[in-house]
């Protein structure tokens, strides 16, 4: 599978081809990921919740991140792969957030970068996309300031509401952002804002009327158990499927079951002299 760039991408919104965008955090599930032809990974700030297991995004780090990205990197090498920037990684000033944007480039061999935020981060966007790194914008719910927001709800739901949503789409394409996310905003806004954008408009939870889908791969596969989001579909539940091979696992060593007589190597030749080898340490 050859990697797809920005123009690749590009290409699909011209030409209505959905995009397909998919979550993971190893090398394992990256080369899955490559194997079925989806074509962008995003390495997300939600591995702290699926893979290190915090409550909350909040406390994973830069290193958490691009020690992830490398692995995934590792695993899926012709994939386009977006690193998605931790709490406290931008924030704090435009100089950071662009120091550490370089990080993701430079050591997690990313193609492009993810922050949340609309016109709170303009500025971050553009002295990003100056230094020469695309950026995929994210508004609507935007679990790092989740606490600002009242909770993990969805956003754009009132017209007052919807109002700044679309404000921040606009202001984060003019900052320079080269695609968008859109999180858990009703579908008639999504489809609005797809279609007075001119970039890639992704949705996670927003509906199908935009130019691809995200979702959170633990989710789609059933291996997170902790709550299942309204807007997740699970096309299939490995978590039992897990447990039960982990029980049957113990079992068959307390039985005494495992490993059997295939799982083991004998010694080459004849017994008799390790027999006298073992005498020696008696």
């Amino acid at each position: 599978m050859k990697k797809k760039t920005i123009q690749d991408l590009m290409k699909m919104k011209e030409t209505g081809e959905k995009i397909t965008w998919i979550t993971a955090y190893d090398a394992p599930f990256a080369a899955f990921t490559e194997q079925a032809g989806i074509e962008m990974i995003l390495v997300g700030d939600s591995l702290g919740m699926v893979d290190l297991g915090y409550d909350s995004t909040i406390p994973v780090t830069m290193d958490d991140c691009i020690s992830h990205c490398k692995s995934v990197r590792r695993g899926a090498p012709n994939t386009f792969v977006v690193g998605d920037m931790p709490f406290g990684s931008y924030q704090i000033s435009v100089e950071k957030a662009v120091e550490n944007a370089v990080r993701f480039l430079k050591e997690g061999e990313v193609d492009a970068i993810k922050l949340e935020g609309g016109k709170s981060v303009t500025k971050q966007i553009r002295a990003i996309r100056e230094a020469g790194i695309l950026v995929c914008g994210h508004i609507g719910l935007t679990p790092q300031s989740s606490g600002v927001l009242g909770g993990h709800k969805a956003q754009g739901r009132t017209v007052e509401s919807a109002r700044a949503v679309i404000e921040d789409a606009l202001a984060v394409q003019e900052a320079g952002a080269s695609f968008l996310l859109v999180e858990a905003v009703p579908p008639e806004v999504t489809a609005f804002i797809a279609k007075k954008l001119t970039i890639p408009v992704l949705s996670i939870g927003a509906g199908k009327e935009c130019d691809g889908q995200l979702t959170i791969f633990a989710d789609t596969i059933g291996l997170f158990q902790a709550f299942t989001p309204k807007f997740v579909k699970k096309y299939c539940d490995l978590a039992p499927v897990i447990v039960d091979a982990y029980k049957q696992y113990a079992k068959e060593i307390k039985e005494g079951v495992f490993p059997g007589e295939e799982h083991v190597y004998h010694v080459i030749g004849d017994i008799a002299p390790f027999e006298e080898l073992f005498k020696e340490f008696e």
